[in-house]
């Protein structure tokens, strides 16, 4: 998992969720939210990674119990050793927040391990312990219950559905103070490129509107007036 271009995901870190949510529109992507995810530990900085998925099935009790975890071979343990460093995991697990997916000592280990992130579209138990922590993630709610009630890690890697969103593996993952986007991998570096673009001409946008500016015109930019000044404002402030 070392397709995603050092210069892309640098790219990637200094825009907003919105904006590539548009780019994404704009090729008829209208699915890319995750729905209903929220991150914890919001002093954490942008998160941006290829990802690596863990997918949950529901629980049976006979194969579910806590000596489970004695196997190596447990996806869930299994994954969080084996997600490539700066990889974000996304778990599956069914939009069912009633269990944890996962809890703040295998976060820690994912962050010592230099993954950059991760994502449920359930919830995380130990959240006061997860704020504290560097590595972004985000889940729906807190959920004190081990995993093991609900959910039954049962496949590591392969196409899920987090939070109503298709992610495969290597999609790269974007997550910021919003919430979190999920890129095609194909679409990764152009992507990437039309968003720094566009947060060129929003944070012009910006200094215009605060100025006291009409965005008739100006947002989107209709005007020839509009592109001539935006062109002068990039010049004068470098970008």
């Amino acid at each position: 998992m070392t397709n995603l271009k050092p210069e892309t995901r640098e790219k990637l870190k200094l825009v907003s969720t919105p904006t590539l949510m548009t780019a994404l529109y704009k090729r008829g992507l209208r699915n890319q939210w995750v729905q209903d995810v929220h991150r914890i530990n919001r002093q954490s900085g942008t998160m941006v990674g290829e990802a690596f998925t863990l997918r949950y099935m529901p629980a049976r009790e006979d194969l579910n119990q806590l000596e489970v975890f004695r196997d190596p071979e447990h996806p869930q343990r299994k994954c969080v050793e084996i997600c490539p460093p700066g990889a974000v995991l996304v778990i599956d697990s069914r939009k069912d927040a009633r269990a944890a997916s996962a809890g703040s000592i295998l976060i820690s280990r994912l962050m010592v391990r230099g993954v950059a992130g991760i994502v449920t579209d359930g919830g995380f138990r130990d959240t006061p312990d997860i704020e504290k922590l560097e590595i972004p993630a985000y889940h729906n709610r807190p959920a004190a219950p081990t995993n093991l009630t609900l959910h039954q890690a049962i496949d590591i890697n392969v196409p899920i559905g987090c939070g109503d969103t298709a992610v495969f593996p290597g999609d790269v993952i974007v997550g910021d103070a919003e919430g979190v986007v999920v890129i095609p991998a194909a679409l990764a570096d152009e992507i990437a490129d039309e968003a720094t673009e566009m947060t060129a001409y929003e944070d012009f946008v910006t200094d215009e509107v605060l100025r006291g500016r009409s965005i008739i015109g100006l947002y989107p930019a209709t005007a020839e007036q509009s592109l001539a000044d935006f062109k002068q404002w990039r010049e004068r402030v470098g970008r």
